[in-house]
This record gives structure tokens, C-alpha cells and sequence, in this order.
């Protein structure tokens, strides 16, 4: 299910899926290699979910093609990584 980002004080742009109870996922799915600048843009976004509903926990739901400076910032932040093919 599709959720509004603009209740948590996103951009438009940003796709947002409920995942579970609690549960959001980013999705982020490029064709391009999701680099350390683009997993600093989405723990900000992560960052706004949380400080709306502190209870939520926040998936990135992308391609394998992510670096592993990418992956070691997020999951230190708390962000779990979901591959979709």
C-alpha cells in the first residue's frame, strides 16, 4: 500500500510503501549504483519517518547494486536493506 509523504513532511517525489504494521519501505529502485551520497539522502529521509512515528522501522527496498560504504552507513543507522529483483 502507497503512503502519502507529504504527512511525514517528505517531498512528493519520495516512494513510500507500507510493508507491515510498523513498517515502511523506501523504495529506491535505480538502475545506477546506489552510492554513500545517495544512502546519506535516505537517512534523512528515515530520520523525518522516525521523528514523526518513533515506532516505525524503516526498510530500503532497492536493487543489489549498492555499495558497501552505502550498506555499512544505513544498517548503523538503524535501516534495514530489502533486495527487489
Amino acid at each position: 500500500m502507497e503512503i502519502i509523504p507529504t504527512y511525514y513532511g517528505l517531498s512528493p517525489r519520495v516512494q513510500l510503501k507500507e510493508l507491515d504494521n510498523n513498517r515502511i519501505g523506501i523504495v529506491k529502485v535505480i538502475k545506477s549504483r546506489i552510492i554513500r551520497k545517495d544512502a546519506e539522502k535516505i537517512v534523512e529521509i528515515a530520520h523525518k519517518l522516525k521523528s514523526v512515528s518513533p515506532e516505525l522501522e524503516v526498510t530500503l527496498l532497492c536493487t543489489p547494486n549498492i555499495c558497501s560504504k552505502s550498506i555499512m552507513l544505513l544498517t548503523s543507522e538503524g535501516v534495514k536493506i530489502q533486495y527487489v529483483i
